[in-house]
């Protein structure tokens, strides 16, 4: 069972959470222990420590600071999905937008990735959607991101777009990089959002992509994508 039992058979989620800096870290407990689906099992101030814990308590989630010592978050965020076979999810956090560690991390595998200056439902947002399984990236990481990604190559990237894909699907595959929702990318293409989920469940399976965080690697690793928003496959 994934999640454990409060009062009245509501769902909780479990989560740890690892921060080195300790007015942060218990800041975001106390606001997560505020919710009624929301249960903190779990501290840490490293990352060496995050993982121990996590084997301890296996939490549905864990909420990962990416810059931590004696062990980073994404070094951790290995180590905890590996350890849990994929039943932790992870959540980065972050103080820079423009975060040189952000696509490793979503390489590695976590779930979402949010600033440390989010909304308080923002965060709760997250939490919820990333423990439930789903992606989450905010548009503002999601354009850094591909910036940061294009300047790390130094070079333009050829553009590659997937061969097995429809031009729907490809043009589906650039707005979710871009930050689109469902609706947004339902209201982009005059679509009904029925349709953009057939398209988005078709392109995973085809690119065999996990998540939106895979989605968003994919379109950039492929050159679907560049810096400022620029979209690759208008230009073949």
């Amino acid at each position: 069972m994934t999640y454990g039992q409060r009062a009245r058979g509501t769902r909780v989620i479990r989560a740890l959470v690892a921060d080195d800096q300790a007015v942060v870290r218990t800041g975001f407990v106390n606001l997560l222990g505020t919710q009624e689906d929301i249960e903190v099992v779990g501290e840490a101030e490293d990352g060496a420590q995050a993982v121990r814990v996590a084997a301890e308590t296996r939490p549905d989630l864990a909420l990962l600071d990416i810059r931590m010592p004696h062990k980073n978050g994404i070094e951790a965020a290995r180590e905890i999905m590996a350890a849990s076979g994929g039943a932790t999810k992870v959540l980065m956090l972050t103080t820079f937008g423009l975060d040189e560690y952000v696509y490793d991390a979503l390489a590695a595998g976590a779930g979402g990735f949010l600033l440390k200056d989010a909304t308080f439902p923002e965060l709760l947002h997250a939490v919820r959607v990333v423990a439930d399984g789903s992606a989450l990236l905010s548009p503002e990481i999601t354009k850094r991101l591909i910036a940061e990604f294009v300047h790390a190559r130094g070079s333009r990237l050829p553009v590659r777009p997937p061969a097995d894909l429809t031009a729907r699907e490809t043009e589906v595959l650039v707005l979710i990089a871009r930050g689109l929702s469902n609706a947004e990318i339902a209201d982009r293409l005059t679509i009904t959002d029925h349709t953009v989920k057939t398209h988005i469940n078709r392109l995973f399976a085809k690119l065999e992509l996990r998540d939106r965080a895979q989605a968003v690697i994919a379109a950039y690793e492929t050159g679907l994508v560049r810096a400022g928003g620029e979209s690759g496959a208008r230009r073949r």
